[in-house]
């Protein structure tokens, strides 16, 4: 979800009220530990209570694989404010595979067992450690030994996406593994991947047996999912007048918010907000929930996303009118 859960999108799902939690964009530890002011610039959060203005609170992700240098940021983002750290093992990119990070600590076990055990050890026990995983590198298997690993290094959750590195986001999804790590451990497990409709929310729930979900690319595609997986899990909305907003085919007031919310956090930049919005809604039309995708794709600012967006609505109402 790199480049697009940023900032802003943070705080437009928190106007949406659904969510406990979000996991920021990996900030990526390479060579030395990041300056405050890198900190404060990825995660804005951090200065406000390490949740967004709208009231969602915000883990911290790093991604690296040194267990000094990540304990060291750990401690550095507690410093600016961090409530809570994640560790990104899942990341499925080349580049930062190529790098010793996220997916490729899969192949190292022990590794991932020092990283989580450093990372702990750095912070006072009250914040929460957790890790993001996938099954393995190549071989579904795998997750067994790693997330034992993270457990065994302090993790207070793990997040499991149900497939390989290898495999990437391409079909199929397996969420058993996932229910299999559950059972053997002592530590939450939450399931991730492929639930892009409530109807796969309940299959992974039956499949798993978990009680906690991560929802991404679901989420954004089908802004009513995160509101019916609440309510299936007895989780109280916290904003429920946004349900009026939340049908899926109306993007015109989503897309209205985050491009309020990118000029709060000081990005004026047309360009850079028009292609937010492209990505976002190119999620949804990959799953056929935003026809009108075709005509904005090729938009070059926002008053122009916003006009086609409103034609669009405009139109759908006078082609009801006609039927009825």
């Amino acid at each position: 979800m790199e480049g697009v859960t940023d900032a802003p999108m943070r705080a437009v799902q928190g106007e949406i009220g659904a969510f406990s939690y979000a996991v920021s964009e990996f900030l990526r530890i390479s060579h030395s530990v990041p300056p405050r002011h890198v900190f404060y610039r990825h995660v804005p959060e951090l200065r406000s209570g390490s949740q967004t203005l709208t009231g969602l609170p915000v883990q911290v992700q790093l991604l690296g694989g040194d267990p000094g240098r990540m304990a060291e940021s750990a401690a550095r983002a507690l410093e600016c404010g961090a409530a809570a750290i994640d560790l990104n093992f899942g990341c499925p990119a080349k580049t930062v595979n190529r790098h010793d990070g996220g997916a490729a600590l899969l192949k190292h076990p022990l590794r991932i067992r020092n990283i989580v055990r450093e990372v702990r050890a750095a912070l006072p026990e009250h914040v929460p450690v957790s890790a993001k995983l996938r099954l393995g590198w190549d071989s579904i298997d795998s997750i067994d030994e790693n997330a034992a690993m993270a457990a065994e290094g302090g993790a207070s959750w793990i997040t499991i996406h149900g497939r390989t590195r290898r495999a990437g986001y391409a079909p199929p999804i397996f969420w058993r593994p996932i229910g299999r790590v559950r059972e053997a451990l002592g530590i939450p497990v939450v399931a991730n991947g492929d639930i892009w409709s409530i109807e796969d929310f309940r299959r992974c729930r039956d499949e798993t047996g978990c009680i906690h979900v991560m929802l991404g690319r679901g989420a954004l595609a089908n802004p009513g999912l995160s509101h019916a997986v609440a309510a299936d899990l007895g989780i109280v909305i916290r904003n429920p007048r946004s349900l009026d907003e939340r049908t899926t085919n109306n993007w015109l007031p989503r897309l209205r918010r985050l491009a309020y919310w990118s000029h709060e956090f000081g990005d004026a930049v047309d360009e850079r907000i028009v292609r937010r919005m492209k990505q976002w809604l190119k999620l949804a039309a990959n799953r056929g929930a935003c026809p009108e995708f075709d005509n904005i794709k090729r938009a070059t600012d926002v008053d122009e996303v916003f006009a086609l967006l409103q034609y669009a609505g405009s139109s759908t109402v006078s082609r009801q009118t006609q039927i009825h």
